[in-house]
């Protein structure tokens, strides 16, 4: 290092090789430096609390619900106008398969010429194409589909109004063809070949547009009849709840329930039925309906000096309210509407929110009388429901009178069966 004669400091420049002389001690550059660091990270700290005050949040909160509304009106639009073309295109050729005196003939010719044609465009297969004909011949009018006669059927009464995101296409689509243009064109297949009842058809396309079922929650629900199941309970929620809720809880319940998925066999406790049920959760809930979320089994309530507990604990989502499940087998017996009625006490009592909506009482029995049902309501100031449940799916009527009895069976197996081997050596013996 070479010597500089007044005094000073001196650094080693490695890319000039040259030596500069500094004249502020090196103390006082490392405090500045150290000052404009500091002055950096206050205002970067100073963006970051910018950003995230509530005003950005609210705005950032505003702006994602307005894309993700878009998106799903996007999505909306696109399926009921695919579903129109479809509506329109299978009108046409039945038009002219009436005018014109077509066979079935025209479908395969047609289908070949738009894969020929417009090799890029999907969904005219055969198949899809006499998908679309059935379609038109099942609603020849979709202006008329949804205007109710007089007397209303007892599956649409209560039936519950399409989501919000159903709705959005009323805007510009005339409501009573909203529900029809809003279903996806693979429920329409599925509802053409399964439902053949249009009351029961337009439940399911309700129930499709509430809950969001996928094409094979849908066939599940169908396979199960849940038309004719739904809103069936014996209850006293007209009496104990104000009319829309009371509407709403009745929609919810069913009668019978089908425990299917079961693998019981009678007889069985209902210490056994509670613990399957649990095992099987996803299924249990699914059959229970949506909206349900499960609590807890065998919920203690300590009420005095004794301890009481609830078979099954559920939240209903949707209905906003606790709902206590009583397992039972055998027969319903009135004293079981009292007992419930004192669980729904300690729950209200114990659990409810102030916002919550009274607790519900459901009876779940193997049978019931219905009239010895009504009369264990008297008294009873809790909304509380009664229904059954099956362990295996009953068959159609036409299916029972075809099928052999169990008797048959036996007997006919009794007919062919070998004889035993003691038989045989008798047999043998003989000259």
């Amino acid at each position: 290092m070479t010597e500089v004669p007044n005094g000073g400091n001196y650094l080693f420049i490695p890319h000039r090789g040259t030596l500069k002389n500094c004249t502020t001690p090196p103390s006082d550059t490392h405090e500045k430096r150290h000052s404009r660091m500091a002055k950096k990270a206050a205002a970067r700290t100073d963006s970051k609390t910018a950003i995230v005050r509530p005003d950005f949040a609210a705005l950032l909160a505003d702006v994602k619900g307005r894309i993700q509304t878009a998106q799903t009106r996007a999505v909306l639009a696109v399926n009921a106008e695919l579903v129109r073309l479809y509506w329109d295109i299978g009108q046409l050729i039945d038009q002219r398969q009436q005018r014109e005196g077509w066979g079935a003939a025209v479908i395969p010719r047609l289908a070949a010429e738009i894969k020929n044609e417009l090799p890029e465009v999907k969904g005219f297969s055969e198949r899809n194409i006499g998908l679309m004909i059935s379609f038109a011949r099942a609603y020849p009018q979709p202006g008329e589909f949804l205007q109710q006669p007089v007397a209303k059927s007892a599956i649409s009464q209560a039936s519950p109004k399409p989501s919000a995101k159903s709705q959005q296409l009323v805007a510009k689509t005339p409501p009573s063809e909203a529900l029809l243009w809003s279903i996806p064109w693979g429920h329409h297949a599925v509802l053409l070949a399964k439902v053949k009842d249009l009351p029961a058809r337009r439940w399911y396309m309700e129930q499709t547009l509430t809950y969001g079922w996928s094409r094979n929650i849908l066939s599940l629900q169908i396979a199960a009849h849940a038309h004719a199941r739904h809103g069936q309970a014996v209850s006293n929620f007209a009496a104990q709840l104000p009319a829309p809720q009371s509407d709403l809880v009745q929609q919810t319940l069913k009668d019978p329930y089908l425990f299917d998925f079961l693998t019981l066999t009678a007889p069985f406790q209902e210490r056994e039925l509670e613990t399957q049920l649990v095992q099987h959760l996803e299924k249990f809930l699914l059959e229970l309906g949506q909206g349900f979320a499960f609590v807890g089994r065998q919920y203690r309530l300590d009420v005095g000096d004794e301890d009481f507990y609830v078979d099954l604990l559920f939240y209903h989502l949707r209905l906003r309210a606790f709902v206590v499940i009583d397992l039972k087998t055998g027969k319903f017996k009135p004293e079981y509407a009292g007992k419930l009625n004192f669980y729904c006490n300690v729950i209200n009592d114990r659990l409810k929110h102030a916002t919550d909506q009274p607790t519900i009482g459901l009876i779940l029995c193997q049978t019931r009388d219905r009239l010895l049902a009504e009369y264990s309501f008297a008294g009873i100031d809790k909304p509380i429901g009664i229904s059954t449940y099956e362990l295996t799916r009953s068959l159609p009527k036409n299916l029972q009178s075809a099928l052999p009895t169990v008797e048959q069976i036996e007997a006919e197996l009794g007919e062919t069966s070998p004889p035993n081997k003691a038989a045989r050596k008798k047999t043998a013996g003989k000259p």
